[in-house]
């Protein structure tokens, strides 16, 4: 691919405009666009309309931008995050049906945790994990279960880089963060209150395929809540979902 002045690719300049888009922020003007991914305003502008003309982005009918349905298509093909969720879904719905709280699925990406499934409920208390939304490993149930089974240089990475506090209950020492992945692996577990909102928990179990843990499946608890329960049908929604991914490795 052709470099730019600045040495950057065709393809690294067409995955910072991508990843200029959050869940919070779903449609842009070009101009903001370009902005956020340090673009000069004509390299911006072209690359928004090829990749406008190719489908993986769309305007709306106020000129803004959008991720485009083509974008996700291809995202969806052959994606092992798929056969993932549709194995795990029916058993998170009945997670979430006994339970009544937010049930999440996550995994590991670029070392962080990366929400690909969330069930909610009306009764549902205080929650900041969305699908397609990222947090830090060390500040979710979620992300310490993929964190506790990751590969050492994973959990090295994280453990010598800064470890910002998003909640009251949220391990900020590598030292209290090296114990607590430890009792984790020992126990399969995690129940981890205040690590994102100080009135809620969150629990986690793995989930396993072929052995190796490829997912995390937690719920979002009132603090006040025995996480017992909950945990028990993780546990159970887990084995289930082990059992459909062999099932369609089969």
């Amino acid at each position: 691919m052709a470099n730019s002045p600045s040495g950057d690719s065709v393809v690294q300049r067409v995955v910072r405009v991508l990843e200029t888009f959050t869940p919070e922020r779903t449609a842009q003007r070009a101009s903001e666009i370009g902005r956020r991914a340090a673009l000069p305003s004509s390299t911006a502008h072209r690359l928004i309309e090829e990749l406008v003309s190719a489908g993986l982005l769309e305007r709306d009918e106020d000129q803004r931008v959008r991720l485009g349905l083509r974008l996700w298509e291809l995202a969806l093909r052959g994606s092992t995050v798929l056969r993932l969720r549709q194995a795990a879904l029916p058993a998170m719905e009945r997670v979430q049906a006994a339970v009544r709280q937010h049930t999440h699925l996550a995994v590991l990406e670029q070392d962080e945790a990366l929400f690909v499934e969330r069930l909610s409920h009306p009764e549902a208390g205080a929650n900041i994990a969305r699908v397609a939304g990222r947090l830090p490993l060390h500040a979710s149930s979620a992300g310490l279960m993929l964190l506790a089974f990751a590969a050492p240089e994973v959990r090295a990475r994280v453990l010598t880089a800064p470890l910002p506090r998003l909640g009251p209950g949220t391990p900020t020492q590598p030292e209290q963060l090296r114990r607590t992945l430890t009792e984790i692996r020992r126990t399969g577990q995690v129940v981890a209150p205040g690590s994102v909102e100080g009135v809620s928990t969150g629990v986690a179990v793995p989930v396993r395929d072929a052995g190796t843990v490829v997912a995390a499946l937690s719920v979002i608890l009132p603090r006040i809540t025995d996480p017992a329960p909950a945990l028990a049908a993780l546990r159970a929604a887990a084995g289930e979902i082990e059992a459909e991914l062999r099932e369609t490795r089969a």
